[in-house]
This record gives C-alpha cells, sequence and structure tokens, in this order.
C-alpha cells in the first residue's frame, strides 16, 4: 500500500511573499523529511478569466506505507515541515494522509 500526504493552500493575501518563504524555506524543509519516495509540488492555474481558484498551490509527499507516513510526520523534520506549512498557509491550509488506491 502506499500512501500520500497531500497539503492543499488557499490563497494568500500576499503570493509574492508566500513563494519567496515557499521556495527558501518549506521546500527545503520537506526535502529533510525522512521515508519521502517522491514529492511533487504544483501550483494551480487562476480560472479562464483571471479569478483565483479556491486553491493555490498543492503539495504531495508519497510514502511506501501508512506506518512509515506517520512515523515521517512524527518525526522533528516532519514535525518542523507541518508547523511551517500552517504559518505559510495563514489564508488556509488542508492535510489529508491518503491511501492510494492505483
Amino acid at each position: 500500500m502506499s500512501v500520500k500526504l497531500t497539503v492543499i493552500y488557499d490563497n494568500p493575501a500576499d503570493p509574492r511573499a508566500f513563494e519567496e518563504h515557499y521556495r527558501s524555506t518549506h521546500v527545503p524543509l520537506a526535502g529533510k523529511v525522512p521515508g519521502v519516495r517522491r514529492a511533487e509540488l504544483a501550483k494551480v492555474f487562476p480560472k479562464e478569466d483571471g479569478s483565483p481558484t479556491p486553491a493555490y498551490r498543492v503539495a504531495e509527499l508519497y510514502f511506501d506505507e501508512y506506518g512509515s507516513a506517520v512515523a515521517a510526520i512524527g518525526t522533528p523534520e516532519g514535525k518542523a515541515l507541518l508547523d511551517d506549512a500552517q504559518t505559510l498557509g495563514r489564508s488556509g491550509v488542508k492535510f489529508l494522509l491518503c491511501d492510494i488506491e492505483r
């Protein structure tokens, strides 16, 4: 069973400051979490009329199994990442730990 941690960031009040922090601080923290097999980082396109969608960015961290994902999140590196995600996602952030069925 593969597992992924999906993090969904709502639209920030200051996209430029969000991006600066995301690239300089948050992404390097994600790289330190043990047991991550793959990471996907994505920026959500705006609607066709240019208005924002309900989400701004999505990050997915993949693990071999549920136990390794939970263990990784519980490490100091995992806790630092989640704490920083909550700081970064002041406008709203959601965490989903998912069983990958296919």
